[in-house]
């Protein structure tokens, strides 16, 4: 079966197998934000205020999204680390468990958000240029709520068991789709950023149905089966304690919209363009990142199921290389782009903008925002591993230290000596100082990790040592 694959293929090649389709599938569920806010961003007259709208919907897509976060972040490696024990039971109570989670938050979600949106948008930092955007795309949006759960909650499950290749093509699925309906609903059908939500919900309702179907397939060795859907406190439990780090990473992203762009409303109107142009801003500057940090955090959803079966075997010398061959990738692609990105910024700003001001601003604060990003790679290999190899509460620590702990001071000390500009440079010296701190623990907690498991691994299967493994 594939997932044996994960104990003894040659490492790097492992890696790259499982960790291209993840990859390719980010870059392309990627597209859901990038096609909408340039598409969006480009209306005639309306572009810039709607982008700003769009982007203000981003805090509270982001916190429904950790809840699946939740699940696939929890629950993917558990299954993992349950087959590399050879308990494909277990494995298997996790994926339905996990499924039925997914469908009890996305009602909850989905329906807390709908009543709340108006509230939720002003606390965040709407204003009169662009609440209507921003509301009309979010209602439509949570109509889609359970479809958007389903298809990245599960997905992850398929990569668990070594069907990254599926789990890629899953995406593109939606994908696809959502580039083709964006301009037909948008522009021809005139229906504005109300179109480019419709599109959205229903990429991803594509999405949800494939995934679906496959793991309810008899060829999975995880699959859907109502009798292990009965929830289990332990299984649950157990998806919890290791999932909280993943969602908490997710859920401090929503945290940080309403941070960031609070603060740039309130210090933008004090300022000669208005706050509502520097929250505009903030989405270019968000968008312009993802485009680093997608596609690493897909090759890491890759490799972690190669970790996390290898951690469960006991396997300390495949342990090690999948760490490292994760660390110099990581490190390697976040450091290019972001020298790239703060070599060019007009080029990325006038992705997704034509307006002078907005352009104007990225010039200048789009190098200072992704400057973290040159040692970014260092904590989300090191974050990776320990989500991997179970270490709950590190995880969590870290997942808080980055936004929480940095960010969200940094972004309020700041502007109080900086002005507006400030709180883009928060963002750089969180990103930077979180990679450092995270790396030192790293260090020390990895080898106490390692000294823990024996030096062949309890499979049965050798351990392969040569260096091209």
């Amino acid at each position: 079966m594939q997932d044996k694959s994960m104990g003894s293929d040659r490492m790097w090649k492992l890696c790259l197998k499982m960790g291209i389709p993840c990859v390719l599938a980010q870059v392309v569920n990627l597209l859901y934000n990038i096609v909408d806010r340039i598409y969006i961003g480009n209306m005639p007259e309306a572009g810039a205020a709607a982008l700003g709208g769009l982007g203000l919907c981003a805090p509270v897509i982001t916190l429904i999204a950790a809840f699946s976060s939740f699940v696939s972040g929890g629950g993917a490696p558990l299954a993992a680390k349950a087959l590399g024990e050879g308990d494909e039971v277990r494995a298997k109570r996790i994926l339905n468990n996990g499924f039925m989670l997914l469908c009890v938050f996305s009602v909850t979600l989905g329906l807390t958000a709908f009543f709340c949106a108006k509230p939720l948008l002003y606390l965040i930092g709407a204003g009169e240029s662009n609440f209507g955007y921003a509301y009309d795309y979010l209602c439509i949006y949570l109509i889609g709520t359970l479809f958007v759960q389903l298809a990245t909650g599960l997905n992850t499950f398929l990569t668990a068991q070594g069907r990254s290749a599926t789990a890629m093509i899953s995406v593109i699925v939606g994908a696809a789709l959502n580039i083709g309906l964006d301009p037909l609903f948008i522009f021809t059908f005139g229906m504005g950023v109300k179109g480019a939500a419709l599109a959205t919900v229903i990429s991803q309702f594509a999405s949800a149905c494939f995934v679906v179907i496959v793991l309810a397939g008899k060829r999975m060795t995880l699959r859907l089966e109502f009798r292990y859907m009965l929830p289990s406190l332990s299984v649950v439990a157990a998806i919890g304690a290791l999932g909280v780090a993943p969602f908490v990473m997710s859920a401090t992203e929503s945290v940080i919209g309403f941070v960031l762009n609070g603060r740039l409303k309130y210090y933008g109107d004090m300022a000669e363009l208005g706050g509502d142009v520097y929250v505009s801003v903030l989405a270019v500057l968000q968008s312009c990142m993802m485009l680093i940090t997608t596609p690493i955090s897909g090759f890491t959803q890759g490799v972690t199921p190669i970790l996390a079966y290898n951690f469960g075997a006991k396997n300390k010398a495949r342990l090690r290389q999948c760490y490292l061959f994760t660390l110099a990738v990581c490190f390697g692609y976040c450091s290019l782009f972001a020298i790239v990105m703060m070599s060019a910024p007009s080029l990325f700003g006038a992705i997704f903008t034509s307006d002078p001001d907005i352009l104007s601003l990225t010039r200048s604060y789009l190098p200072v925002f992704v400057g973290g990003m040159l040692i970014f790679g260092v904590q989300r290999a090191c974050q990776t591993t320990f989500v991997a190899v179970t270490e709950a509460k590190i995880s969590l620590f870290i997942a808080i230290l980055r936004k929480i702990l940095l960010l969200v001071p940094l972004a309020y000390i700041f502007p109080l000596f900086m002005g507006v500009g400030g709180v883009y440079w928060a963002e750089c010296v969180a990103d930077a100082t979180a990679a450092i701190i995270c790396g030192t623990i790293f260090i020390f907690r990895f080898r106490a990790i390692l000294k823990r498991l024996p030096d062949e691994n309890s499979g049965g299967q050798s351990v392969r040592t040569d260096c091209g493994q």
